[in-house]
């Protein structure tokens, strides 16, 4: 589609639109992430990259009326394939967002150093996946740890994603005061459902809920941010469905907006859906301005 967008500057990257794709199984290929920017998303994170992922990761995602339940956690893929990925992307100049994790901060570190290495322009931590077998809190000091860890490593800008809910303010400026450029919010939240034939969790657990069941939480987060004097750029993500969600992220205090779980049904002509809406929205908003 044509462009008459302003630029929205993210991360050193000056996307075409506010309209980011989050990181998730449909953004762990190449082809994906390629075919999605040709479609006209204003960026594309990866699925998260682990320098070492675990064997045997559980890959279930469970459909619900309003959102959906997932057991994804890393990449599956070696870091070889990512870090050649990422160097083609880098080299023709596209707007790729690598999602990192790693066990230690001090593993994060080397990971994102080679990230950059390979001419990555942006990295987002993923350290708060609820989805690890450690049940690891994402409290201050862990965010502060990892985040740190990475700046100490690289100098190309990065987002903390973090989840929102108790203590997210003490989060945020943890990973603003060790080094942070931009925060993420809201990774998903703790979800569980029930299953009516055996009266077990589906999934066997409680997993990331993601969805349009928390853009409400998750407006409010960032909106009781920007309140408090937070300033660092904040990448929106939760329930974005059509133009009028991601219009509503920028309102709320968010700088661009991420899209993903929406994008599991009818992925192309989905994205296409919500920037035309969201072009409209804007330009009228443009008009009642002046």
């Amino acid at each position: 589609m044509e462009n008459h967008m302003p630029i929205f500057p993210i991360l050193g990257l000056r996307t075409k639109n506010p309209v980011i794709i989050g990181s998730g199984l449909l953004t762990d290929q190449e082809g994906n992430i390629r075919k999605l920017l040709a479609k006209g998303a204003g960026a594309v994170v990866t699925k998260t990259i682990h320098p070492s992922p675990p064997e045997g990761l559980a890959e279930r995602i469970l459909r619900l009326p309003v959102g959906m339940l997932n057991s994804t956690t890393y990449s599956k893929r070696p870091i070889g394939y990512w870090l050649t990925m990422l160097r083609s992307c880098a080299e023709e100049g596209l707007p790729v967002i690598a999602n990192l994790h790693a066990d230690t901060p001090v593993e994060l570190g080397r990971l994102a150093q080679e990230v950059e290495a390979a001419g990555c322009p942006a990295l987002e931590l993923g350290i708060s996946c609820i989805n690890e077998e450690s049940d690891a809190e994402d409290d201050p000091d862990r965010v502060r740890a990892y985040t740190a860890a990475v700046r100490s490593r690289v100098t190309i800008p990065f987002s903390v994603k973090l989840a929102a809910g108790e203590g997210l303010t003490d989060r945020a400026l943890a990973a603003a005061d060790a080094g942070a450029n931009a925060i993420t919010l809201s990774d998903t939240i703790p979800g569980a459902a029930v299953s009516p034939k055996t009266g077990a969790l589906e999934l066997n657990g409680v997993f990331g809920y993601s969805g349009p069941g928390i853009k409400p939480l998750v407006l409010a987060a960032i909106w009781r941010l920007r309140r408090r004097g937070f300033d660092l750029p904040i990448m929106g993500s939760g329930g974005v469905t059509c133009g009028r969600d991601v219009v509503d992220y920028l309102r709320a205090g968010a700088d661009v907006v991420q899209v993903y779980t929406a994008l599991h049904t009818d992925m192309y002509n989905t994205l296409d859906t919500i920037l035309t809406g969201t072009e409209h929205l804007l330009a009228e908003s443009t008009k009642v301005a002046h």
